[in-house]
């Protein structure tokens, strides 16, 4: 059973091994979120610890799916800060460890991010992924809607450029 919880400014700094943990595992399994292989936990740790001064501006809220063991999936959040995009948000690394994948995390985790939105006003999100990947499987069939691909837009882990969809969701009925 897995509790899905938004961190805190302190639980981020505090959970930072832990989603380094989770990031080096999606990059090892061939993710495209931004790094190439050889990728280190120092240097995920790193990266994690860059993003905590948005955390506790409240610009980058992330939430973790745990289980007894620890962080299995994660999800971000972050709201546009220009004046004509606060009623914007940009979906941000979704992951789940490979060993906790089909338990549904990745869907309830978008839900999470999607109702913490709406409060925040902000009712349309977009996000990004590869091209046929199993994440796009998730946008695909989740409400999102993919606007365009752009081919060979990022490297995969091994330096192989992949194509990326893009997606947006309205989460209010009545935006056209």
């Amino acid at each position: 059973m897995h509790t899905i919880e938004r961190l805190s400014a302190a639980e981020f700094e505090a959970s930072v091994k832990e989603l380094a943990d989770l990031l080096v595992d999606a990059v090892d399994d061939g993710a495209s979120v931004g790094f190439l292989a050889p990728f280190d936990h120092e240097a995920a740790a790193g990266w994690w610890r860059a993003q905590a001064p948005a955390v506790a501006e409240g610009r980058l809220m992330v939430w973790v799916a745990r289980d007894g063991a620890g962080i299995d999936a994660t999800v971000s959040l972050a709201l546009a800060a220009k004046p004509n995009a606060r009623h914007r948000g940009e979906i941000v690394k979704l992951m789940v460890h490979r060993e906790a994948r089909g338990r549904g995390l990745s869907r309830a985790l978008l839900a999470t991010a999607e109702r913490a939105a709406l409060e925040a006003g902000a009712d349309l999100l977009l996000l990004d992924t590869e091209t046929g990947s199993t994440a796009e499987h998730v946008y695909l069939t989740g409400g999102w809607t993919r606007y365009g691909i752009v081919p060979e837009y990022a490297g995969s882990p091994d330096g192989t450029l992949r194509d990326c969809s893009f997606f947006y969701k309205r989460l209010t009925s009545g935006s056209a």
